[in-house]
């Protein structure tokens, strides 16, 4: 995919947890950013009931809010995003808070911003409750207003059926020349990177690197 200047200025990314940013989309945005798009990055928590605390630990129950605010403005940082939004929404719960409440801070999003691309999860097919949960309000959302005024939407999708239920990503952003970016995004999650189940507790070479991250997937959302 070839992402031009002209082509989205105005990009809104919703996500709910600090790190969705860095696996999903941080080459991407790294990619828009330098060609002159503005990037507001709405996180809905603050991954507060997160498991990982650092290998070996450096964070406790009690402390992991406050660090993984830090880790979260850092990867920003990183991708060149300038407009972070940490919304506070509780962990692990966005499937369980009122829908009205949801939808009515992604329509304030909108109404403020008119961006013409939006990034979240593909309700559905994201794995986690709280992925699915904030994808559905950000389509529940756009799908109130009227279809001249809907931006575009990409999802991501990672379950195991996502192929077989929504077919292949019809976007694929190869970002190679902004793994530097990617990696370091990434890596300012220092409680979570390190897990073997994310990054691996051993150190990956260039071509491994490259292979697991230098490309970004995305589907786009046909509403009915």
């Amino acid at each position: 995919m070839n992402i031009t200047r002209a082509e989205h200025q105005r990009i809104l990314v919703v996500f709910p947890h600090p790190d969705d940013e860095s696996f999903v989309a941080a080459g991407t945005l790294a990619k828009y950013i330098e060609g002159g798009a503005e990037v507001t990055y709405a996180c809905l928590t603050l991954g507060e009931m997160g498991r990982n605390m650092g290998i070996p630990p450096f964070a406790s129950r009690v402390t992991l809010p406050g660090i993984r605010k830090e880790e979260l403005t850092a990867s920003s940082n990183a991708i060149g995003i300038q407009d972070l939004r940490m919304l506070g929404f509780h962990d692990k719960m966005i499937e369980f808070e009122d829908q009205q409440l949801l939808d009515n801070t992604v329509k304030a999003l909108l109404k403020e911003l008119n961006p013409s691309l939006v990034i979240t999860f593909y309700p559905g097919y994201s794995v986690h409750p709280d992925h699915d949960a904030t994808g559905a309000a950000v389509i529940r959302t756009i799908s109130q207003l009227p279809v001249g005024e809907r931006p575009l939407v990409h999802c991501n999708a990672f379950s195991s059926n996502h192929e077989q239920m929504i077919g292949k990503a019809d976007v694929t952003v190869d970002v190679t020349a902004f793994l530097a970016k990617k990696m370091a995004s990434i890596q300012a999650h220092r409680t979570q990177f390190q897990a073997a189940e994310l990054v691996g507790n051993r150190e990956l070479t260039d071509e491994e690197i490259r292979y697991r991250f230098g490309t970004e997937q995305f589907w786009t959302y046909r509403f009915d």
